[in-house]
């Protein structure tokens, strides 16, 4: 008779309990963040040539969107414009080309931390070459390249649904170089990559 009166007495102050639990709890975070980045894209420049070609370090913005697909795991695309950088061969300018670089990563989120989300990140990069104008146009560049990223980074927390942002990338990028219809070998950008920047979930 005790343990049926107190089962009673359980159940209705779970009932009492669960709206009063339902206003306290924290509401559940969105499916879609987005962020804007300012980015330092600092180049490997490695060079199978035998110019010694490099290109030049630069700032430029990047905007990336996140679905997540559970708390812990997110897709994100990271997108910029199109950008222009000087070609050098020998530390002495030849020309200029654009580059523009999408990337497409899985990311596995750490939720067990207070105060900050970090998150670690795969996936893949295509960069499209285009306006190449080398030596005069004696020079020239594969258009297409495919490669791994690698991503680390952290959110943290400083509004309701706003986060300052910090990460870091390795992005593999290479092109093959030709002069006159020869191919003269394979200069590799492979950049690293640090941003710093907002995020907004929604």
């Amino acid at each position: 008779m005790k343990s049926k009166k107190f089962l009673i007495c359980a159940a209705v102050a779970a009932m009492c309990a669960g709206p009063v639990l339902a206003q306290t709890a924290a509401p559940a975070e969105g499916k879609f963040m987005v962020r804007a980045r300012a980015v330092h894209l600092d180049s490997a420049n490695t060079d199978g040539t035998g110019l010694d070609l490099s290109i030049n370090n630069k700032w430029l913005p990047e905007v990336d969107v996140s679905y997540f697909l559970t708390n812990n795991w997110a897709a994100e695309l990271i997108l910029t414009v199109p950008q222009k950088q000087s070609v050098y061969a020998g530390g002495d300018r030849i020309g200029s080309l654009r580059h523009l670089p999408p990337t497409l990563l899985v990311q596995y989120h750490f939720t067990n931390f207070s105060g900050f989300k970090p998150y670690v990140g795969a996936g893949i990069n295509y960069t499209r070459f285009s306006s190449v104008h080398l030596l005069g146009g004696a020079a020239d560049v594969e258009r297409n390249s495919f490669g791994p990223a690698l991503q680390v980074g952290v959110d943290i927390p400083v509004a309701k649904n706003v986060y300052l942002n910090l990460d870091l990338k390795k992005v593999w990028i290479k092109t093959k170089v030709s002069a006159g219809g020869a191919e003269l070998g394979t200069f590799k950008v492979d950049p690293v990559l640090f941003g710093v920047g907002v995020g907004y979930r929604f």
